[in-house]
């Protein structure tokens, strides 16, 4: 064993080491490289040679097939490179790389890993002997962050630079800087097709080669698809898919040998066209597509040799460095996907495009290489030439954080003056700043000038953390977030499988079964955590098969392509020495179940710790990929856009209300692609400084104590938090201050009371309540006085209670805050004035509290007049009309001025006016509106009809507002309408130990047969206090009704909350009482009245004689007995006169009715007699028939239930009047008519004056009406029957005169 040879301290060990490196090179440089003469690039080897040699950068424009791919790098081992430093060649795609690797190896009689290598990314075939190394471009950028000059190549050559890439932009930006700081160093561009004078200009003016390519000529064809017709062919319609299939079965009929290249922008193209040729049976054809996905396997069927002709079916991956052999013929749809990278929505979009003239130039390069060739493009000349020559650099249409963070991290300065070819669009730009802002990388730095033209921006910890890794910056930021949390193992296997294409296969011809066996590995709520299922399925699957051979039939059989699974496997492991060798060693590990197998996707049903964890770590990389439901499938993404979840994903149907998605991609529509359900409340804590904070509603919050307001949180313009409750005092203490003071100190709104509020309300609370009796705000300070009052005194704001209420607690007294009238009342008030607004309104029994407040448009506004609800009888209906003596005046004038103007105007000046009746007016116990119509005739001479008052228009406060309440003082109604008080009337609230119950048991008896109890007081004087007297009125009462043949009326003395009902039932228990008391008396009127055969014989007109006898009984011992006597003395006195006479007054009685019943039946007699005489004569008819109603109307069949004795004794004379009238009518109808149309406008008011009665008329109008009914009977005796004499005098002016009265009431 050969002992380490000791290094020399003073020698650089890098040195040491690139000094063994360079004679590894030179010892291992191949000697003898051979160059194929057939080749067009070989005829100007020299000429490449010598340029490179004499030149620092060379620009070589080759044509497609000039084989400037393979040999350049040989060139330069030609001109002596490849032994200081390596030569360095860079492909776009690691399918090239790997190929192109293996094509120039294979030229050199040489295997891979000698003198040349390849690199891509976790895949690296170098060695310190390699002079050659083939790497992707993204390799070479990820070498400058170790290596910032590039010191371990000696050339480097950039190919296939037309696809101006990201990375070859940004790679050929560093370039162009680092040509100018390393002499030694050789750059060499290459291209099939370049614009090479703007490369050229770009490295100051490097010198061209131009290298021409095809062998072959190649014959061009247009075939286009779209009609020019018709208008609306578009490239959705895919009509190129047919069109090309048509194409390939042209050629396959009109030629025998070659193959064939068929461009198609989609995989799902793809196969559609392969199911349409293959559909034709072809005869040994075989058809096979070609796309970046697709399995090794399948890949190497394309590069083998097959039995007769084949069909490549392909994306632009088939477009540059990869040579498929034996192509003759190629199809062109002229379509491709091309990403565009919007930097407003933060999405990717993959539209299909048409291509670039360099491209289709490209595709047409394939053919023409074996022999001549055809190209069918399926778009017309025109077309072709209208397209632009080159296709858009990539970094014009990017997310450019990737390279912003690496420019930071390499120190090259602004992006906006980096020496790009193309410089990037400043929307762009800002972009990727913000991006990075997103992802913690990058702060602002903060500059100490006064003036600072522009941001500067500086790694964070996290950030620096993130340009060392060699992977895309979101994916770098999970692994970190992870390795806090503590799951980066799952990370590291999530975010690996991200980095590369999709493991899961899913063949056209067989995509149910695919479906079915990936669906053993779909999680409902992530998929993320799908991606980690087949991870660990696949890892479970190699420990229990014994052989690799198996285990790709287990990957096989579950749709698994074992490529990529191997890939991912050796990424993996890459990562993780890479993790490790950064410091991210995943020391937190949790131990979750494998799976999340059950789980249910709901908001807030995660599962469990790991889930929490790896979601939380996945958001810090994505969060600008948030999504909100809004409906079924449809999602609210970032910046105003909407979403759905990509079909194939294991959320599609199942997703939570909130997503995080690892891309965003528009196709069709936009896509969410690899989804996951999070908790919303995960997103303010990760995304800090990014949420946009707003506040609203400040507001004082009595039961919490403080001032606080409703926080609405957003994140990228979506609403993660809204209306939560928060402490406003520390987001703006000033605001926060007046709210507390205004709220809390002003107005009171404070649970703990402190002194001197205590004090400052009562005094308040008094000048208050006379601003309210008032109706004018100008006696207590304004909220804003008492606001200015504290606020001068406090030392500073005060926005919570618990902090006010310490510094109170700290100060000696509180007198600095306590008020005085001085301070408080801002103008003096009168004392006679607030004499008109009493506290309580005193009624003929009882007295109730007015509240009062000055509020219009509120509900209590005015005057309220609490009633308890037991008590609403008592209230006085006639008194609340008058409010209170200083609002009276007011209502007046508001009355007046509701009337018609035709009265109205007679009643000016209203003030004037209003101001007489105010004070003239008597305060009696009638309707107001009867007492105005009253006082006005009698004051100012003219009549206004009571009905036309009204004060459905008047203010609220011009009403009283009633309010009915329990025994508890709680509101149980109220209404400014009287008609509340009836619905109480009868309420007896049973109460506990209730005066007016102890009351009733203390003084009323039950079962009187007779006069054994004391004599009746009017009233007594039940309880009373500040609100109201309660009085109780005794009455006797009778509990059932008399029935003579089972058992005599039970009579007991209540109390009685209504004086007037008390007085009712008293005099009729006075009158069942004296029958109690004297039965035999009462039984002799009955047998007299009974045997009168005078009474028998008029009975039939007027009920039968069960019913009248039983009437004129009750009328006798009504007229006699229903009296209202209180003393026993009285009640005996009047037994003692009455019962004396009850005989012969009972006589007197049927005498009248005899009198009454004889004139009844000669009239009635008569008219019926008259009517059968002259039926025939029509006028005479209906004069007798309306005399027989006018009788029937006078004497109807109950009149003696109706009319009381004094009535009765007249009626006789009413009855002859009409007999009279009758008999006259027959001899003069004429005349009888004249004088009927003297009685017709009375008979007219007589009907009107009924109609208008209603339940809130006053008793007195109906017993005018009922005055004026009999006076009309005294009119038509004058008129019809003078010889009958009026018992009193009786004219129409005395008529007219009548009526003016009645009209002044209600």
């Amino acid at each position: 064993m050969n002992k380490p040879k000791k290094i020399d301290s003073t020698i650089d060990p890098k040195r040491g080491s690139v000094t063994r490196k360079k004679k590894d090179r030179q010892f291992s440089r191949p000697s003898n490289i051979i160059f194929n003469p057939d080749l067009p690039i070989t005829s100007k080897k020299q000429d490449i040679i010598n340029a490179i040699k004499n030149n620092k950068v060379v620009i070589i424009s080759g044509e497609t097939g000039s084989g400037k791919t393979t040999q350049i790098p040989k060139f330069c081992l030609e001109a002596g490179q490849g032994i200081k430093g390596m030569i360095g060649c860079t492909q776009p795609r690691r399918i090239a790389a790997i190929n192109v690797a293996k094509r120039i190896a294979e030229e050199l009689n040489e295997s891979i890993g000698q003198s040349v290598g390849y690199k891509i990314r976790f895949d690296d075939k170098t060695r310190g002997q390699t002079c050659i190394k083939i790497m992707t471009d993204g390799i070479l950028l990820a070498e400058t962050q170790g290596d910032r000059f590039l010191n371990e190549y000696d050339t480097i050559i950039v190919d296939e630079a037309h696809e101006r890439s990201l990375n070859i932009d940004f790679t050929l930006g560093i370039l162009r800087d680092l040509v100018k700081k390393r002499n030694d160093l050789k750059l060499i561009i290459t291209s099939a097709t370049i614009d090479t004078q703007k490369f050229s200009k770009a490295f100051d003016n490097a010198p061209i080669i131009e290298v021409t390519g095809r062998m072959y000529p190649v014959e061009t064809i247009y075939m286009p698809f779209l009609n020019k017709e018709d208008g609306n062919g578009t490239i959705e319609d895919q009509g190129y898919v047919e069109a090309a299939a048509d194409a390939v079965n042209l050629l396959l009929s009109q030629s025998r040998s070659g193959d064939i290249l068929v461009f198609m922008p989609t995989e799902q193209d793809i196969g559609e066209t392969i199911e349409l040729i293959r559909g034709k049976n072809h005869p040994s054809v075989t058809v096979l597509p070609l796309f970046a996905r697709l399995s090794a396997n399948e890949q190497a069927k394309i590069f083998s040799r097959q039995v007769g002709r084949k069909i490549i079916v392909a994306t632009n991956v088939a477009e540059t460095s990869l040579t498929i052999p034996g192509i003759k013929y190629v199809v062109d749809t002229g379509l491709a996907r091309i990403p565009e990278y919007s930097p407003r929505t933060r999405t990717t979009s993959l539209p299909v495009s048409p291509i670039s003239q360099s491209s289709a130039n490209q595709r047409l390069g394939r053919c023409g290489r074996v022999e001549n060739g055809i190209c069918i493009r399926l778009f017309d000349e025109d077309d072709f030439g209208a397209r632009p020559f080159f296709t858009s650099p990539e970094i014009l249409r990017s997310n450019l954080a990737e390279v912003i963070l690496r420019m930071i991290s390499l120190n090259l300065g602004d992006v906006a003056t980096f020496p790009f070819i193309d410089t990037p669009v400043p929307k762009s730009v800002k972009d990727g700043f913000d991006t990075l802002i997103e992802l913690s990388a990058i702060k602002e730095e903060k500059s100490h000038k006064i003036q600072k033209k522009k941001k500067t921006y500086a790694l964070t910890k996290i950030g620096r953390t993130m340009a060392r890794l060699p992977i895309d910056p979101k994916l770098s930021r999970i692994l970190i977030e992870a390795d806090r949390n503590g799951c980066l193992k799952e990370a590291a296997i999530i975010t690996t499988v991200l980095a590369i294409a999709d493991p899961r296969q899913r063949p056209a011809d067989k995509t149910q079964a695919a479906d079915q066996k990936h669906a053993l590995y779909k999680d409902p709520g992530s998929d993320f955590i799908t991606l980690l299922n087949i991870w660990n399925a696949v890892k479970t699957a190699e420990k229990e098969l014994s052989s690799r051979a198996k285990l790709k039939k287990y990957c096989q059989d579950h749709f698994l392509s074992f490529k990529r699974m191997r890939e991912w496997n050796e990424i993996h492991g890459q990562i993780i020495r890479i993790l490790k060798d950064h410091d991210l060693q995943g020391e937190k590990e949790f131990t979750p179940p494998t799976g999340t197998s059950g789980m249910k996707a709901k908001e807030f049903e995660f599962g469990g710790p790991l889930y929490i964890a790896l979601h939380k770590a996945i958001l810090a990389g994505y969060l600008a990929n948030i999504a909100h439901k809004k409906e079924k499938h449809l999602f609210s993404a970032a910046k105003g856009q909407q979403a759905m979840i990509f079909p194939g994903s294991g959320l599609f149907k199942t997703a939570g209300n909130w997503i995080v998605a690892a891309e965003f991609v528009k196709t069709s529509q936009l896509f969410a692609r690899t989804v996951a359900t999070i908790d919303p409340e995960w997103l303010e804590q990760i995304g800090k400084d990014l949420c946009v904070h707003t506040y609203s509603d400040p507001h004082w919050e009595k039961k919490r104590g403080e001032v606080i307001a409703k926080e609405q949180i957003s994140l990228f313009g979506l609403i993660i938090v809204n209306d939560r409750n928060i402490a406003y005092g520390r987001i703006n203490p000033e605001e926060s201050g007046e709210i507390f003071i205004r709220h809390a100190l002003v107005q009171g709104e404070i649970l703990q009371k402190f002194e001197f509020m205590t004090h400052n309300l009562q005094l308040m609370d008094e000048l208050e309540t006379l601003e309210h009796k008032r109706r004018k705000k100008d006696i207590l300070a304004s909220e804003e006085d008492i606001f200015a009052f504290y606020q001068s005194r406090l030392p500073g704001p005060f926005y919570n209670i618990r902090t006010f209420s310490k510094f109170i607690k700290d100060q000696k007294n509180q007198d600095f805050l306590k008020m005085t009238l001085e301070d408080l009342q801002k103008s003096a008030f009168d004392g006679h004035e607030l004499s008109l607004f009493p506290d309580t309104l005193k009624m003929a029994q009882a007295k109730f509290r007015l509240e009062y407040e000055f509020n219009p448009g509120s509900k209590k506004d005015g005057i309220t007049l609490n009633v308890p609800a037991a008590s609403a009888m008592l209230v006085s209906k006639n008194s609340v009309d008058r409010l209170v003596p200083g609002l009276f005046e007011e209502k007046i004038a508001a009355l007046i001025k509701a009337l018609p103007k035709k009265y109205r105007v007679k009643l000016v000046p209203v003030s004037e006016k209003a101001a007489i009746i105010a004070r003239e007016l008597p305060n009696e116990d009638a309707p107001l509106f009867s007492q105005l119509s009253a006082f006005i005739q009698n004051r100012f001479n003219f009549i206004i009809p009571a009905n036309l008052w009204s004060d459905k228009e008047l203010a609220d406060h011009l009403k009283m507002r009633f309010s009915i309440r329990d025994e508890k003082g709680h509101e149980i109604k109220a209404l400014r309408d009287k008609a509340v008080l009836n619905q109480f009337s009868a309420t007896t609230i049973p109460q506990k130990n209730n005066a007016f119950e102890r009351a009733q048991k203390e003084h009323e008896i039950i079962d009187i047969r007779e006069w054994n109890f004391k004599d009746l007081e009017d009233f007594i004087i039940i309880s009373q206090d500040k609100e109201f007297t309660r009085k109780g009125f005794f009455g006797l009462k009778i509990e059932t009704q008399p029935d003579s043949k089972t058992r005599p009326p039970i009579i007991s003395l209540r109390l009685f909350n209504s004086e007037q009902v008390a007085f009712e039932s008293h005099c009729q228990g006075i009158k069942e009482l004296f029958k109690l008391s004297y039965p035999d008396d009462f039984k002799a009127l009955r047998k007299d009245i009974n045997a009168s055969s005078g009474i028998k014989q008029m009975a039939p007109f007027f009920n039968g004689q069960t019913k009248f006898q039983q009437s004129l009984f009750n009328l006798i011992t009504h007229t006699l007995f229903e009296k209202n006597l209180r003393t026993k003395k009285a009640f005996e006195l009047h037994a003692q006169t009455q019962l004396k006479q009850l005989f012969n007054t009972g006589q007197d009685f049927i005498k009248t009715f005899l009198v009454l019943g004889k004139e009844y039946q000669s009239c009635f007699e008569l008219i019926q007699k008259l009517s059968f005489q002259h039926q025939k004569k029509e006028k005479i008819f209906i004069i007798l028939t309306g005399l027989f109603k006018d009788l029937k109307h006078l004497v109807p069949e109950n009149f003696v239930d109706l009319y009381d004795y004094e009535r009765i004794k007249q009626l006789h004379r009413y009855i002859a009047c009409t007999r009279i009238r009758a008999q006259r009518a027959v001899d003069n109808p004429l005349k009888e008519e004249k004088k009927a149309l003297q009685l017709t406008d009375y008979t007219i008011h007589l009907n009107n004056l009924l109609t208008s009665l209603s339940k809130d008329s006053m008793p007195e109008k109906s017993q005018r009406i009922e005055q004026f009914f009999w006076l009309l009977e005294e009119y038509k005796i004058s008129l019809f029957a003078p010889e009958l004499k009026t018992a009193i005098k009786i004219s129409a002016k005395k008529l007219d005169a009548f009526l003016i009265k009645l009209s002044t009431m209600l």
